[in-house]
């Protein structure tokens, strides 16, 4: 307690202790003690309470703030001691001797405990950190804020904060009445207000000017040159050189053929020049869709205003001024048929031009398209164009099929509308238009036979049925069955006996035409029988067994198509409703279906159910012709629009694939009996091969591959090709066109 109070009476009274005990080193210079009321006010009761760390009650309620002066009474403040010093007076003392210290320009107070005389002060310090009152370490001085301390000293003993009882105000009178106040800096460690000195305001100046902080630093001082650049009579080091100087280096070169080796195997790449143009990334790829910058992403800008032309100008050039008819028919027309929304004027100069009368009409307008107009986002899509071509095999995978013309028949004087086969594929029929029926030798292109019927020949067919020599030829409004007498001489007469062992029934029934029996002068022509219609005949066509046969006529209502049986010569009209303008018919193949082309859709009907069956859609403007596959589940059609289409019966009554091979109007489509092939003939005068593979299995579609373009044919009157018809047991194609030809290719 006796050490303590000298203490404080020093720290009160500005005196300096003693001197240090002297040590086996120099004599040290006598240093001022730190002046700390603090101190001896938070020394007092932890001596007093022998080593015990707590605080009383009055020291708590300093600490927590509930006192609001330092004017504390003797008996509860126990820093004061007999002499009555408390612990305001000797913060004041404190400040008395720092401030001689600071003029004196002695060095900083310590904050090192005060030492009691006639002990040992090494004991509680080391000389190491004599200067550190603190011991805490590295311990943020934040974690004490809500403690009465801040720290402990050496002997454990808790070093408390002191006593900051002075408000605004009294730091503002400080200011103004302390002239050292600018040099005061508070010790975070302790926090205490320590005053600079001189020499440490000098130190804090150089460093913040950038300069050394030690004064007898020179950083201008002149260098010193260790070695001299004159030549010496004798030099540090005279040694040669060695041998392994003049010796290629192993090491080195290995090292380089390596290097090669890496260069020569693309291991090592020659350094690419930088590319300094500026990248680009887009800001908004991660973003998240349903996020408002998200929503943004597709908007479509409203589309600007168009840019002002010659005719808006308050000048315009001459051309560009109505005359005065122009106006008065510009005057006369509609708002909307108008191609300008005003009449161009001329002004002598721009001050003169008057204020636009369309100005709030026009905004009001430009206003209704940014809001009520509907924009659109197309997104173009790159496609490379060979990807759209599908991958077809090589024609020649595909052979055999007609490549070349092999020969040509002349003889008709006029166009050729049709031609037939026999099914043997000896003879063909052909009629045109010269009033005659040429029947040719195909291997020689000879004509064997010609027939004058008197009349343009609109359709020829030759009767399926190999034992039967029989040809129906279209004239004007009747059907001709013609028997040429070819080929084998049993056949036509057993021909001549099917036709005579008709016997007529007793009562014969109304019928829609008339069978009558050739005379003699036209039975010597070939002629055997004849059906008188009312009306023009357009198309004949055969059943397979040879029976029956189904012409179209040029009529309306619904006798357009009537259907003749030759054994019994009779005559029906299948329909009682007209299906529309008929173009074409054709019997199926294999069941009792009777297709029926009109001009914009294909009809099925079931002859035994009298029912329509299907109505296949090609979406063109105007059918031309008909063909049915062999094995009878496809179908094709050809249009004056110059499209094929291809039909799937079993798969949809929508087109499986629609071809344009062609640039002109189709005349004539036809299939192969045994061959998948099929063919078109068009007015551009040529003849389009294709293969047609239909596959057996219902699950695999139909392929379709162009294979060849036969021309030879030229167009005349506008037209070219007018028929095409397959051979029956070779891959070869017979084509008949307006320049009065048949011809033939294999």
């Amino acid at each position: 307690m006796a050490g303590a109070r000298d203490a404080g009476r020093a720290a009160a009274t500005g005196a300096r202790p003693g001197k240090r005990r002297p040590g086996p080193g120099p004599e040290p210079e006598p240093e001022p003690e730190p002046q700390e009321s603090s101190l001896a006010c938070a020394a007092a009761p932890s001596l007093r309470d022998d080593g015990d760390s707590g605080l009383s009650e009055s020291e708590e309620s300093v600490f927590s703030g509930l006192e609001d002066s330092g004017s504390e009474s003797s008996e509860d403040d126990p820093a004061e001691g007999e002499d009555g010093v408390s612990s305001d007076e000797g913060h004041g003392g404190t400040e008395k001797t720092t401030g001689q210290q600071v003029q004196a320009g002695s060095p900083p107070p310590r904050t090192e405990v005060a030492s009691v005389q006639g002990q040992d002060e090494y004991a509680e310090d080391s000389s190491d950190e004599e200067d550190i009152r603190n011991t805490v370490g590295n311990v943020p001085l934040a974690w004490y804020d809500d403690f009465p301390h801040v720290g402990y000293d050496l002997d454990g003993r808790r070093i408390y904060k002191p006593l900051r009882t002075r408000d605004e105000l009294d730091q503002f009178l400080d200011k103004m009445d302390d002239p050292d106040y600018w040099r005061t800096v508070r010790d975070r460690m302790t926090g205490h207000d320590v005053r600079l000195t001189d020499e440490q305001v000098a130190l804090v100046r150089r460093l913040q000017s950038g300069q050394f902080g030690d004064r007898s630093c020179d950083p201008y001082e002149p260098a010193v040159d260790f070695f001299s650049g004159d030549l010496m009579l004798h030099p540090v080091t005279n040694r040669p050189a060695d041998k392994r100087s003049f010796i290629p280096s192993l090491v080195e070169k290995e090292k380089v053929s390596r290097m090669v080796h890496a260069i020569k195997m693309g291991w090592i790449q020659p350094r690419r020049p930088r590319d300094h143009t500026p990248s680009f990334y887009d800001l908004w790829a991660q973003e998240d869709p349903d996020a408002v910058l998200g929503r943004h992403k597709m908007h479509v800008p409203a589309p600007k205003l168009a840019l002002p032309g010659h005719a808006e100008s308050y000048n315009p050039p001459p051309e560009y001024l109505p005359s005065e008819e122009e106006r008065l028919v510009w005057e006369q027309q509609e708002p909307g048929e108008r191609k300008l929304d005003f009449l161009p004027r001329k002004f002598p100069s721009l001050r003169a031009v008057p204020a636009y009368g369309r100005f709030i009409q026009e905004r009001f307008e430009r206003c209704l398209d940014l809001y009520l107009c509907p924009r659109q986002r197309k997104m173009r899509v790159n496609v490379d164009p060979e990807d759209l071509i599908p991958k077809l095999p090589r024609p020649r995978d595909l052979q055999p099929f007609p490549t070349c013309q092999a020969l040509v028949y002349r003889g008709h004087s006029n166009l050729v509308r049709c031609l037939s086969v026999s099914p043997d594929g000896q003879w063909l029929a052909s009629g045109s238009d010269d009033g005659s029926v040429r029947l040719w030798e195909v291997a020689t292109a000879r004509c064997m036979r010609t027939v004058p019927v008197g009349g343009v020949v609109k359709s020829v067919a030759w009767n399926p049925r190999p034992a039967v020599c029989l040809v129906a030829v279209a004239v004007e409004d009747s059907v001709l069955l013609l028997n040429p007498a070819l080929g084998d001489r049993l056949v036509a007469g057993s021909t001549d006996q099917l036709l005579s062992a008709f016997v007529p029934p007793e009562e014969p029934a109304a019928q829609p035409a008339r069978w009558l029996e050739a005379s003699e002068e036209e039975r010597q022509g070939g002629l055997r029988l004849r059906i008188c219609h009312e009306k023009p005949v357009t198309q004949v066509t055969w059943h397979g067994r040879g029976d029956y046969m189904a012409v179209v006529l040029a009529a309306a209502g619904h006798t357009q198509v009537l259907i003749h049986q030759l054994s019994r010569r009779r005559s029906q009209s299948p329909f009682r409703r007209s299906p529309g303008r008929v173009q074409c018919v054709a019997f199926h193949p294999l069941r009792p279906f009777l297709l029926v082309a009109s001009q914009r859709a294909v009809r099925l009907y079931h002859l035994l159910r009298q029912e329509l069956t299907k109505k296949l859609r090609p979406n063109c403007k105007w059918v031309s012709s008909l063909a049915v596959h062999p094995a009878g589940d496809n179908v094709i059609c050809g249009s004056y629009d110059s499209k094929l289409v291809w039909f799937d019966l079993d798969l949809s009554c929508e087109p499986y694939r629609v071809l344009r091979h062609h640039k002109k109007a189709l005349r004539a489509v036809a299939f192969h009996t045994r061959y998948p092939l099929f063919a078109s003939g068009s007015d551009d005068g040529s003849v389009t091969v294709c293969h047609g593979m239909v596959y057996n299995d219902l699950l695999q579609n139909p392929l379709l591959v162009p294979v060849k373009v036969l021309r030879g044919h030229v167009p005349t009157r506008d037209l070219g090709v007018l028929d095409v018809a397959f051979h029956p047991t070779q891959p070869w194609v017979f084509s008949s066109g307006a320049d009065g030809t048949i011809r033939l290719f294999s």
